[in-house]
């Protein structure tokens, strides 16, 4: 069970949970910074992943619409053994960049691959995935056995 604490924390608070059977496993504090104080070294440091933004009331990730694209992009060239190179021509030629601005190069798709791992299950099962994998399935030429 996750508790939110709304009032001060006490003591009694504990005795309560644990006469209920509830076992304390974690404690996390938070605080607003203060104007006046600065954020300590490193406290930003953590990147939010490639495909998603901070939302509009800054409480959650959402996903960031060229971003997502440009993971589709990657996913499908790779799905289809393009090399790299041309992974990175198709994402150059139709307008995506990476986040800092620059065109796309190999290292930063081959970078790109864990990210893929991540978010690939929830690739696999949307309908935008579907329609893509007909496409290229449909192009591609019958084996021969």
């Amino acid at each position: 069970m996750k508790d939110t604490i709304s009032a001060p924390f006490s003591a009694e608070l504990i005795r309560q949970r644990t006469a209920a059977g509830w076992q304390m496993v974690s404690i996390e504090w938070r605080r607003e910074l203060p104007d006046a104080e600065a954020p300590t070294e490193g406290a930003f440091d953590e990147q939010i992943p490639y495909g998603l933004r901070i939302s509009a009331d800054c409480k959650r990730l959402e996903v960031e619409p060229g971003e997502h694209q440009a993971l589709m992009e990657i996913m499908e060239g790779l799905a289809q053994d393009f090399p790299y190179s041309a992974i990175v021509s198709a994402l150059n030629e139709k307008g995506f960049r990476m986040r800092d601005g620059r065109t796309w190069n190999r290292v930063a798709v081959f970078n790109m691959i864990p990210r893929l791992i991540e978010v690939g299950p929830r690739f696999f099962s949307s309908e935008e995935w579907q329609k893509r994998r007909q496409r290229f399935e449909s192009a591609r030429p019958p084996e021969i056995s």
